[in-house]
């Protein structure tokens, strides 16, 4: 026993011992804002539908304190600040991304990994936020394109579980937590079926598609029955958790594509007097009048893939976000791959070049997320009184071409932007570069 204990003594000093390479970083959260910071002089995009030119933006403590044009610091005490010139760059609030597994998954590949999914398919008592990894090496990579907060999401079954809010940079997942259970996910039933293998397999109609939308009709019946009944024999977990789509606390997240499937998902959530949320609406597009009749929010699937149906325009996608946008309906952008997530706000710049303007494309990430999930008080805009949860960019944060951060703040603590990404870059081009001297 004593030759064993040496031994793991001997391990870890050598590994303690081990030099730190530049530019190599553990990436250790933020500390709390202990000064207040002043950034001076670039574009500010408010995400409130206006611009400011030549921008002071000062926060402390976390907190926006000051927005405004250059005339304002004649009302700031300047000395008490750190200064950040940003004069030719932008100034955005944080990226917000909705609905994908960025801290459940790792490795896809890897069984153990993963953990965004529960066993069965009525599962509304899984919470995403125990299962939020903070230490993921996918984050930093998402962090680096301006995406500060995500809500992490369940997958899999009729009702997936609950998902959550989170900033992205914390120790654990209860430092991360903005809003530890925001809502409920079902998986609305297809309306199509698909046999056979992806390359010859067949689409028909699902002719259990009837019976599906009935049996979820009766588990939340049997729910609601529950919440109403003063004595209870026994506790069900899964009625318990469902509690707050019934005191419209908790939104219900509908996922759905389909015209038909859209509007009898809404329907369904009126009959139960839910809040409900489309998430995916590939076909919203085909329904804008009943969805500005009955108001419903839509978190839209990605610009970046192809149309859903054969004799739809190849750039339907890209025209989608315009159109929702005209109609006034309240919609926001989403990529649901996790590891898509580093490329959102070039999905929004995508529907830049389709109709839709430029600010009004940044809201879709931002302003409009935050009203869709329900933290727009504290998130989603640069407003006095709200979280200095922000970013400089050296160009447009919306074109991949130009995007390049210089700082970012969450909760007025400036993140550390390196990644392993940048790092492998680093490496190799120094390595390519002393090729060429030589």
């Amino acid at each position: 026993m004593k030759v064993l204990k040496i031994s793991v003594l001997l391990v870890l000093f050598c590994f303690s011992a081990l030099p730190v390479l530049p530019g190599q970083s553990f990436l250790s959260p933020a500390p709390p804002q202990e000064k207040p910071v002043l950034i001076v002089g670039g574009l500010a995009h408010t995400a409130t539908g206006n611009t400011i030119p030549n921008a002071v933006v000062a926060f402390e403590n976390g907190i926006i304190t000051h927005i405004g044009e250059a005339d304002i610091l004649e009302t700031i005490n300047q000395d008490k600040y750190s200064i950040i010139n940003a004069a030719g760059k932008h100034i955005y609030p944080g990226f917000i991304a909705a609905n994908n597994q960025l801290g459940l998954v790792e490795i896809e590949a890897v069984r153990a990994t993963r953990d965004e999914a529960e066993v069965g398919s009525l599962n509304p008592s899984a919470r995403a936020i125990i299962a939020y990894n903070t230490d993921s090496k996918v984050t930093p990579t998402i962090r680096s394109n301006g995406v500060l907060l995500n809500q992490s999401t369940p997958v899999g079954g009729s009702l997936s579980g609950r998902s959550a809010i989170v900033q992205l940079d914390a120790w654990n997942w209860e430092d991360a937590a903005v809003k530890a259970d925001d809502g409920i996910h079902l998986n609305w039933p297809s309306l199509y079926s698909w046999r056979g293998w992806r390359s010859n397999g067949s689409i028909s109609m699902n002719e259990n598609y009837e019976k599906e939308k009935l049996e979820l009709r009766k588990f939340f019946r049997e729910a609601k029955a529950y919440h109403q009944s003063e004595n209870q024999e026994y506790a069900n977990l899964h009625f318990e958790a469902m509690e707050g789509l019934f005191d419209s606390t908790t939104t219900l997240y509908i996922h759905t594509d389909q015209a038909k499937s859209i509007m009898d998902a809404i329907l369904f959530g009126k009959e139960f007097g839910l809040r409900t949320v489309i998430v995916g609406g590939t076909e919203a597009w085909l329904i804008i009048d009943f969805l500005k009749e009955t108001g419903t929010p839509v978190l839209l699937n990605q610009t970046h893939r192809l149309p859903s149906r054969t004799h739809e325009d190849i750039d339907m996608p890209f025209k989608t976000p315009a159109l929702l946008e005209k109609a006034g309906i309240l919609y926001g952008i989403f990529s649901s791959g996790f590891w898509e997530v580093r490329n959102l706000p070039f999905q929004a710049g995508q529907a830049v070049s389709y109709g839709l303007e430029y600010e009004k494309a940044l809201a879709s990430i931002t302003i409009n997320v935050a009203k869709i999930l329900g933290i727009d008080k504290q998130y989603g805009s640069l407003e006095k009184g709200k979280s200095a949860t922000l970013f400089i960019s050296e160009g447009d944060a919306l074109d991949m071409s130009s995007s390049n951060l210089t700082y970012a703040f969450i909760d007025g603590r400036q993140i550390d932007l390196n990644n392993k990404q940048k790092m492998l870059y680093h490496k190799y081009k120094q390595k390519y570069d002393n090729q060429k001297n030589n």
